[in-house]
């Protein structure tokens, strides 16, 4: 990606963050998970995604905590993307972002829509994760991640397998 075009997008979507009243902590978050999935795209998936879909998906991916910080934040900040008429397929990444994707049945469980939001494209599935892999503004990796989803939902959860499963998807490589 030309430089040029990086730097346009990363304004626009700044500027779309600060206007939504995102703070300066989510925004420097997003930059972050942004620098992490378009290395993820160039190195793993050269040519085979869409490269200004990942990096705009990634500076947008926690839009909606300008409204909340909860597990509902994805829903609720696609459901943003969607009022400012953004393109339907950052609509999906920002709504498909949180871990390595929610059910159907888990979204009804967390008081979300009955809606599937597992990420399908490699777009979305690069976002998600490079988010996993991204702590506040730093570098985890994939082996603290998961001892973080083990602690917090249990060692068995389906969270645990699917996060493996995107790594190796993504990385293309298992969890050692």
């Amino acid at each position: 990606m030309e430089a040029e075009l990086k730097e346009e997008i990363k304004r626009d979507c700044i500027g779309l963050l600060r206007a939504a009243s995102c703070d300066e902590g989510v925004i420097k978050h997003c930059t972050a998970v942004a620098e992490l999935a378009l290395e993820i795209a160039q190195h793993q998936h050269n040519d085979m995604v869409d490269e200004a879909l990942v990096l705009r998906g990634a500076l947008l991916h926690d839009l909606g905590r300008a409204r909340s910080h909860g597990i509902d934040h994805g829903f609720v900040g696609g459901e943003l993307a969607r009022e400012l008429g953004l393109d339907e397929r950052l609509v999906r990444i920002i709504q498909r972002h949180v871990g390595a994707g929610i059910t159907a049945e888990e979204a009804k469980e967390l008081g979300l829509p009955p809606v599937n939001f597992m990420p399908e494209t490699m777009e979305e599935k690069i976002v998600a994760h490079a988010d996993n892999l991204i702590e506040d503004q730093k570098r985890t990796s994939i082996e603290a991640e998961l001892s973080n989803v083990k602690a917090k939902l249990g060692e068995s959860h389906p969270s645990t397998k699917r996060l493996i499963a995107l790594h190796k998807e993504v990385i293309g490589r298992n969890v050692t």
